[in-house]
């Protein structure tokens, strides 16, 4: 039953990732890739909100949700592909901007949450 509420987070969650990821490369060019930033932000604050919860609330939310819309492997490749085409400053800012915005998106929801 456990793995049914992290499938309803995630079946929401993927989705929802790739239609703000799209609307994000329409609207917005950029030297970094800010959908993906955008959207690890955003998942790391909502775990962040409910990583104190129990239950089915953060096996759906936190688990499912969040696990499915943030997407480390493509923030990895998009560091390599960066340092493939020598465009070290842009990976260095990149990598920067996710680690201090995740992170402070986290410590945000945890605050909140308290």
């Amino acid at each position: 039953m456990r793995a049914i509420f992290v499938a309803l987070g995630a079946g929401i969650g993927a989705p929802l990732r790739y239609l703000i990821d799209q609307e994000v490369k329409k609207l917005h060019r950029s030297l970094i890739p800010v959908e993906t930033l955008f959207i690890n932000t955003v998942g790391s604050f909502v775990l962040g909100l409910m990583i104190n919860s129990h239950g089915n609330w953060l096996l759906i939310i936190g688990t499912g949700f969040a696990g499915a819309f943030t997407t480390w492997s493509t923030f990895a490749v998009e560091t390599h592909h960066l340092l493939k085409h020598k465009h070290r400053k842009k990976a260095l800012l990149y990598l920067a901007l996710t680690l201090v915005c995740g992170i402070s998106a986290a410590a945000l929801g945890v605050k909140l949450a308290s």
